[in-house]
Parts: structure tokens; C-alpha cells; sequence
């Protein structure tokens, strides 16, 4: 299954813009940009936590804003703006990533503060 959005504008929520988000089972990949053009992977063993917000209006035009929380050094968080289907293709990252960690034998550590311990001896 394979999931291609693109950023909308808010009003109208329609897709008059340069930027094109493909969410597939192993892979999340952001091309924006009509003169300069850049593209962002992620692979889906990355991400570790999405969130889905909606203001008043993208509510009222179907649309939805994901913030995806990667393990990457260099985009820990990637952002899709005002996309349709938003609760739909965030469910869909959540379930393809913890099956890429499972196929990868990959787990999500996070740092408790273990460090704190040893300031207590």
C-alpha cells in the first residue's frame, strides 16, 4: 500500500502547491520545491512516534497535519502540512514502522535519564 498527498493550501484546501509527500510501507518521502527541488527520505525503522493535528479551518476542509518523530540526526521531525486523509496515513505510518522495526529487529530505546542515576551514588 502506498499513500502519495500533496500539501494543500488551507483555504479551500486545495493542492496548489509544490509539495508532494509519499508514504509508502518501508519509506516517507517529502519532495517540495518548483525551481529548486528538494527531497527527504525517511526510512520507516525511523519513526518512532506521529502526531495528527488540525486547526478550526483545516477541520472544516478535511485536512490534517502530521508530525512524524524520527530517530534521524538530521530531520528528527518531518512535518506534513494540511494533507487529506491525515488519520488514515497516520495510522498507516505507525503500522508500517512497527513492522519495519520488527523486520529489522530494531527497537526503540529512549533515554530515560540514566544519567541522573549516577549523581545520586
Amino acid at each position: 500500500m502506498e499513500f502519495v498527498e500533496r500539501k494543500r493550501l488551507l483555504f479551500l484546501g486545495l493542492p496548489w502547491t509544490f509539495t508532494k509527500y509519499t508514504v509508502s510501507e518501508d519509506l516517507l518521502t517529502i519532495n517540495a520545491g518548483l525551481l529548486r527541488t528538494t527531497e527527504n527520505d525517511c526510512f520507516m525503522y525511523k519513526i518512532q512516534d506521529v502526531t495528527l493535528s488540525a486547526t478550526i479551518l483545516e477541520r472544516i476542509f478535511g485536512l490534517g497535519t502530521l508530525t512524524c518523530f524520527t530517530g534521524d540526526t538530521t530531520n528528527p521531525e518531518l512535518v506534513m502540512l494540511h494533507i487529506k486523509h491525515a488519520r488514515d496515513i497516520k495510522n498507516f505510518i505507525l503500522q508500517a514502522s512497527e513492522e519495519a522495526r520488527r523486520k529489522r529487529r530494531t527497537i526503540n530505546t529512549l533515554d530515560i535519564g540514566s544519567e541522573d542515576v549516577d549523581n545520586l551514588n
